[in-house]
């Protein structure tokens, strides 16, 4: 399902475009393992996968695009391709844990609330995404970022 089109032409304030864009990315689920059951309902305990790849696109691509070349429209989606930013690996740890701006938070702790994400991610999810990005997209950041360290950053916030 390319849920580009329909991100960036929801109608509506900044606010309803994420959670419309975020429903997207859900319902973009339909053909994964971490759907359960014959009902198609996600099912965020059955998301399991610690490949960095496909975290990226059954979530993060809803919103950032395919290729990473991010978006604008409803709201604004940050490219990750050449992101100069993604050099600090634990920048890009605290946003996807706490959420920035727009972006709800992905943490399991933190992930609550109006515009929760479809699925908290596991800090081994968290560092596998971390590292898919931040070596792919034209992203060439060598220095990978292991789970322990994002549950110390994790921890850290309390």
């Amino acid at each position: 399902m390319n849920v580009r089109k329909p991100c960036l032409a929801a109608a509506g304030g900044l606010g309803a475009g994420v959670v419309f864009c975020l429903a997207l990315a859900a319902v973009a689920l339909v053909d994964t393992p971490a759907r359960a059951g014959s009902a198609g309902i996600f099912d965020p305990a059955t998301f399991r996968t610690t490949d960095g790849r496909q975290i990226f696109e059954q979530i993060c691509q809803g919103c950032h695009m395919p290729n990473g070349q991010g978006a604008a429209g409803a709201g604004h989606f940050p490219a990750l391709a050449n992101n100069r930013t993604l050099a600090s690996r634990q920048y890009v740890a605290l946003t996807i844990l706490m959420g920035r701006r727009n972006m709800p938070a992905f943490g399991a702790k933190h992930a609550i609330g109006f515009g929760a994400p479809p699925a908290a991610l596991s800090e081994d999810q968290i560092a596998a995404v971390i590292n898919y990005v931040r070596t792919h997209f034209g992203n060439r950041y060598a220095d990978s970022i292991t789970a322990a360290e994002v549950a110390a950053l994790d921890q850290s916030l309390h």
